[in-house]
């Protein structure tokens, strides 16, 4: 994996900045533990964090190609292609020459070979960068479906960026300064692509790619959801999703480290699980290694509720049975929790507070035991997005609603055990501030911008036309979303995760399958059942969807409300002039703590994150 960064500015002499540079680089150490490189050249610095996973010894970045002494090309580069090696036989027979076996070098070469067309080739995910001294031009690139984080900061005379803001913040020239639009972005549930919080930040699009030139900046899309008639019948179209689906899971088996796979005993996991035991066994290499979180007396205690019908141990034990998987627990306490460093540490890998607290705490800490034992992990995220799987999919009123569905939905909620009585992150922020950023108003100008870019069939009326947007909003925002969060709290403890239900090929092909054809058995996600069901157990096939886990330990929600009660009696507390005194007191009243969970972990995100980035607020 890595972490990355650079700066290209075409007035300075950068060689005599390697301070600044190695700031910035050490930024990213959490995402490259293994290594660290940089190169400076006069316009042109780059630095490098690497996560050793393919060719240990020949990946070493920043790396060049060069020819007779000269430069031809340089790169800094974070992700996997998964294709690399048909792209390398290619450019082998084309004449190229490698001197190593990564995948990196492949890149460089497919540039030099095909130029900026050469995105179109690339199977996998990355965001990286390249600087062509002969024309003295940047080429910063992200994936399709942007698994891999990248952002860039315009200046007078180039450009900064970074796999993550703390890179670019590094810099001494760019203030961490967030106005409205950026506050508004952070609070409500929706993630505007290109969109970076911080003012004068942006992120690179997914399929996109930003071109800097001496006095121009050029942004250019090199891929994106198209519609197209899907003629397969159901029985060609199941047959189809499993091909695909043996071909993605192989090609991320691909690994000279460690490798193991999330299992949660749901039906996602539970398919890339059993999927990578069956090519892992095929290739010889098995048994494939499984982990699972649970919390201390969940499964024991568990409480059913609307959102999560089941516990997840029992039927993550009967798939890890079933494929013979060496599996392991990873069990926490509520002490772990609410642990104060802990979240500060999902804070820090995250830059802002825009999370689902302890979701993200748990994942945090699941991923840090992982990689005690594996470096590389594959994960069913996306495959609710991709399928049609979370239940607002199959709500009438959140498919109808003038707005995105999850927010339709009460998302918030459901990521923060699914019992806050005020569901609204937001509910403890002052009334003022609230009318002043007119989080409503910005949601629907979201939605309004994503439903315009949705590609409809000619003719496309009713249920089908519908589900097609929804399913739009679902694979370019709110996936945005979730792939972030599992980037950032993987790469913090230096885990690469691998999505395999992101490849393009297949998100093209769900994309464009009947809504009817998707939920053909009456059920949620009734493709990618079928098309798995045969390497599964009939209890993890037929399982109710559930998500990801929230603690129900009653501790939990006290412990948040006896740390907003000492944040709101602290008088030097950044956070407090934006709290609603009257809301917050009435909250502190509780005895259990829960009135508004989601929204009292805001707020002590908020606090820390504006003490600990000495974030300046432009309201």
């Amino acid at each position: 994996m890595c972490g990355i960064t650079g700066w290209i500015s075409y007035d300075k002499d950068l060689t005599a900045e390697r301070g600044t540079l190695d700031a910035m680089t050490q930024t990213m150490s959490c995402r490259g533990p293994d290594a660290a490189g940089v190169w400076l050249d006069s316009h042109a610095a780059f630095g490098h964090r690497r996560l050793a996973v393919i060719d240990i010894e020949g990946g070493k970045q920043p790396m060049l190609v060069e020819r007779d002494g000269r430069t031809l090309l340089a790169t800094t580069y974070s992700g996997e292609v998964y294709n690399y090696r048909e792209l390398k036989a290619e450019l082998e027979g084309l004449g190229h020459a490698f001197r190593t076996s990564s995948d990196t070098e492949v890149v460089l070469h497919a540039y030099l070979e095909w130029g900026e067309s050469f995105t179109e080739r690339l199977n996998g995910m990355y965001a990286f960068a390249l600087w062509d001294p002969r024309t003295e031009e940047l080429l910063l690139v992200r994936d399709r479906m942007g698994i891999k984080p990248l952002y860039y900061y315009p200046t007078p005379d180039g450009v900064l960026f970074g796999s993550e803001p703390k890179a670019i913040l590094a810099h001494p020239s760019v203030r961490p300064t967030v106005d409205a639009e950026g506050l508004s972005e952070l609070i409500a549930f929706t993630k505007t692509p290109g969109h970076a919080i911080y003012k004068g930040m942006r992120e690179v699009r997914p399929g996109h790619t930003v071109r800097v030139r001496r006095g121009q900046l050029t942004v250019n899309r090199y891929w994106a959801l198209e519609s197209s008639e899907h003629t397969d019948d159901l029985d060609t179209t199941v047959h189809t999703v499993r091909e695909l689906l043996d071909d993605i899971v192989t090609r991320q088996l691909i690994a000279d480290v460690p490798l193991c796979t999330l299992l949660s005993g749901g039906l996602d996991s539970s398919a890339i699980t059993a999927l990578a035991a069956q090519g892992l066994g095929k290739a010889g290499a098995g048994p494939v290694r499984s982990f699972a979180v649970d919390f201390t007396g969940y499964t024991e205690n568990f409480q059913a509720d609307d959102l999560r019908p089941t516990p997840d141990g029992p039927y993550a034990h009967a798939l890890a049975e079933h494929v013979r998987s060496d599996h392991a627990d990873i069990t926490l306490d509520t002490a772990d929790l609410m642990s104060r460093a802990h979240r500060g540490a999902v804070l820090t890998a995250r830059d802002f507070p825009i999370g689902f607290g302890d979701g993200d705490t748990s994942l945090y800490l699941l991923f840090k035991a992982i990689r005690e034992h594996s470096t590389v992990a594959l994960s069913g995220e996306s495959a609710d997005e991709v399928f049609g799987g979370y239940r607002w999919f199959h709500d009438p009123e959140a498919v109808n609603a003038d707005t995105f569905p999850w927010i339709a939905a009460g998302v918030a909620s459901s990521f923060a055990g699914g019992k806050s009585r005020n569901p609204g992150r937001e509910g403890l922020l002052d009334r003022s501030l609230l009318a002043k950023l007119d989080l409503a108003g910005y949601e629907h100008q979201r939605y309004r911008e994503a439903l315009a870019e949705v590609p409809h069939l000619d003719g496309e009326t009713g249920l089908q036309r519908r589900m097609r947007e929804i399913s739009y909003l679902h694979l370019t925002r709110f996936v945005q979303i979730l792939l972030d969060r599992k980037d950032r709290a993987s790469m913090a403890v230096g885990l690469e995760v691998r999505v395999p239900f992101c490849d393009h090929r297949l998100v093209q092909y769900v994309f464009n399958t009947p809504w009817a054809m998707k939920t053909f058995d009456g059920r949620e996600k009734s493709l990618l059942r079928a098309a798995v069901r045969d390497v599964l157990p009939d209890a993890v096939a037929d399982r109710v969807k559930s998500p990801y886990p929230s603690t129900q330990d009653p501790r939990y929600a006290l412990a948040l409300r006896d740390e907003l009660k000492q944040v709101t009696a602290d008088k030097n507390s950044p956070v407090q002039p934006l709290l609603d005194t009257g809301v917050v007191a009435d909250a502190l009243a509780d005895p259990t703590g829960a009135v508004n969970r989601a929204g009292t972990e805001l707020v002590l995100g908020l606090d820390t994150w504006l003490r600990g980035y000495g974030v300046e607020l432009e309201l």
